[in-house]
């Protein structure tokens, strides 16, 4: 008895090591091939989006190859507009450039005088060199997005034509439970992650225009281009609203004479990513992910490491398929209970006998969605 205790202790130790060698493989290829994984798999979060349009014409009767060929239009016209208006702010803020070069001098100057620096910091800097080399900078990632846009729309295309046939395959894939089953898992991704895109892009809209309006009538410069920055970071959890609250407040610091107008930008924008992000976007949001913030904080840190900003960006609503994929398989449904926020769980007085029902009605709960 003792022997087979023991046996099962070294199983166990060994299946712990193994799973730890496979995530940490899985890492690596992750990273590696993240070239050809990331646009696979920002085609398959937009194939969430885009796929009840396609279902929707295909309903009335319209050809797919027609239905796919108009929603890549829209795609394609939106993010043409979009390369419109980033090249746009990029001429203005190159044609604004000299005026905040002299301004920024000329602070530094008053500074090192009224401090009594040795030496001037910024004496010897090639201002257009140096702007030559940000740029360069700058336009290495918009290279790259645009070679992985080609891709994610390659993706994209066999995505959406085989997704109105994918619940016939299923039938005759799988027996009638079974293939229910995966059904109804997969609709509940889908429902979900659409939920969880749709209002947040709606949520990340209206904080670009109430951001731009504010901005605008404060009076700092380029308040459009901030708008734009906060409704884009805006999808990145907890940090995004942050990182896109610093460049107009020091566009301020630099533009205004004073340092009220900036103080007022800072409070102006900390109130409105607080009211968004604090009260309209849990009531909006509501429990729908029903994932926690530790869950979301580290999948932000997790898949920002591994892939940048664009992992930031991908981290809720992959954590959330993963919670109801593990929700929907029988070992792995104490994982998804972890993941979740607990709230339904919770009570003035917690009852041991309670856990395995609330458990269960969340596994019916998930999979009927």
């Amino acid at each position: 008895m003792i022997m087979e205790q023991k046996t099962r202790n070294e199983l166990s130790v060994i299946a712990g090591l193994l799973s730890l060698l496979v995530v940490a493989a899985a890492c690596l290829v992750l990273r590696a091939a993240q070239a050809v994984i990331l646009p696979l798999i920002i085609a398959w979060l937009l194939s969430y989006l885009l796929g009840p349009v396609v279902t929707f014409m295909t309903r009335r009767r319209v050809p797919t190859s027609v239905a796919v060929t108009l929603v890549l239009l829209i795609l394609l016209g939106i993010c043409y507009l979009g390369g419109l208006f980033l090249h746009s702010r990029a001429m203005a803020f190159v044609q604004a450039y000299p005026a905040y070069q002299e301004r920024v001098t000329a602070l530094l100057r008053t500074a090192t005088q009224r401090w009594d620096l040795p030496y001037d910091p910024l004496e010897g800097i090639n201002w257009w060199s140096k702007l030559g080399e940000y740029l360069a900078v700058t336009a290495r990632p918009v290279v790259s997005f645009t070679s992985k846009l080609v891709l994610v729309i390659f993706y994209l295309v066999f995505l959406l034509l085989g997704k109105p046939y994918f619940k016939a395959k299923l039938q005759h894939a799988f027996n009638s439970a079974r293939a229910d089953h995966i059904a109804n898992m997969l609709g509940a991704i889908s429902k979900q992650i659409g939920t969880y895109l749709s209002l947040q892009l709606l949520i990340s809209l209206a904080t670009g225009v109430i951001v731009w309006l504010g901005l605008s009538w404060v009076g700092v410069d380029f308040a459009i281009t901030w708008g734009a920055l906060a409704f884009f970071l805006n999808f990145i959890p907890n940090v995004g609203s942050i990182l896109a609250s610093i460049p107009p407040i020091l566009v301020a610091l630099v533009q205004f004479p004073s340092l009220w107008p900036a103080v007022g930008t800072a409070v102006m924008l900390l109130t409105i990513q607080m009211t968004i992000g604090n009260v309209i976007s849990p009531k909006v949001m509501g429990e729908r992910l029903n994932l926690s913030p530790v869950v979301v904080l580290i999948s932000l840190v997790f898949w920002g490491w591994l892939w940048g900003i664009v992992g930031a960006l991908l981290s809720v609503p992959i954590a959330s398929a993963i919670k109801i994929v593990c929700a929907n398989v029988e070992p792995l449904r104490p994982i998804s209970i972890l993941m979740g926020s607990g709230r339904d769980f919770h009570s003035a007085r917690p009852a041991p006998e309670m856990t395995a029902p609330t458990a269960v009605g969340e596994h019916i709960e998930v999979t009927n969605t």
